[in-house]
């Protein structure tokens, strides 16, 4: 369980309010899509999630842990079972494959021997052979790279997944490979998932859905019944309509 209560992030004393007072509750073992149109800082959200923006206020636990306050010594294990999956893959275009998805442990002075089977094993996972071991990123396609850059992430074995956007720039048959992937990857592995989308797609393949609009959780509930959900910030962002005088009404209130 991943639990945010009342989180708030401001940059600079005039700046506004990034998040503001965001509660929300991330079940264990489940896949939970966090939507909003573009800058209503999801990807801040994330990051404050992971620990790499530390929010003006408010809680964030992970399994049960308090992680705002926690020393850096222990943030950094805790954080070793995290995952992040970044918005462009963020592969090191000097390293091939195998060195970019082994690259933490190289960086430990793992042996080869010891390296190359996990390696190997990891891009099984993401449906990759091995025959890509040795090619850089400039000779893999967009939906290779994602898949490298997931291979990676699942490298420490981690409990949590966070994804940034997985799918930006794939044409939609990729897209659905990188969702089937994803969620295949969730089930056989029992992660904890938490993906940043603006694509409907992923409705199909999440079990939660919350929508982030003005600062603040606006829905909250499951993907499966999404397309009959009256709540109107979520009836108008699924279907591209823009906000109108009922969320203004709304927000009054």
């Amino acid at each position: 369980m991943i639990r945010l209560k009342n989180v708030k992030k401001q940059f600079g004393p005039h700046e506004r309010w990034v998040t503001n007072g965001v509660t929300l509750d991330i079940p264990a073992g489940e896949m939970t899509c966090i939507i909003g149109q573009s800058g209503e800082g999801k990807s801040v959200l994330l990051k404050q999630i992971i620990g790499l923006i530390k929010p003006t206020s408010g809680s964030i636990t992970i399994n049960d842990e308090e992680i705002t306050t926690m020393d850096s010594e222990k943030k950094r294990e805790l954080f070793k079972k995290i995952g992040y999956v970044f918005q462009f893959a963020a592969l090191l275009d000097s390293l091939n494959v195998y060195e970019n998805i082994g690259i933490t442990l190289i960086e430990n002075n793992i042996p080869e021997s010891e390296v190359l089977p996990i390696v190997k094993e990891k891009l099984a996972l993401v449906n990759l052979s091995p025959d890509v071991l040795y090619k850089f990123p400039s000779e893999l396609s967009g939906g290779m790279k994602k898949r490298v850059g997931l291979a990676r992430t699942l490298i420490t074995n981690p409990s949590i997944i966070l994804y940034d956007e997985p799918t930006t720039g794939l044409d939609p048959i990729t897209t659905v490979v990188v969702f089937e992937l994803m969620q295949s990857m969730q089930k056989k592995l029992n992660i904890t998932s938490i993906i940043i989308s603006h694509d409907v797609e992923i409705f199909k393949y999440v079990d939660n859905v919350a929508l982030l609009q003005g600062g603040t959780i606006k829905f909250h509930g499951p993907a499966k019944t999404i397309w009959q959900e009256e709540n109107p910030y979520i009836y108008q962002f699924i279907r591209g309509l823009p906000y109108g005088p009922i969320q203004t009404e709304i927000d009054k209130k």
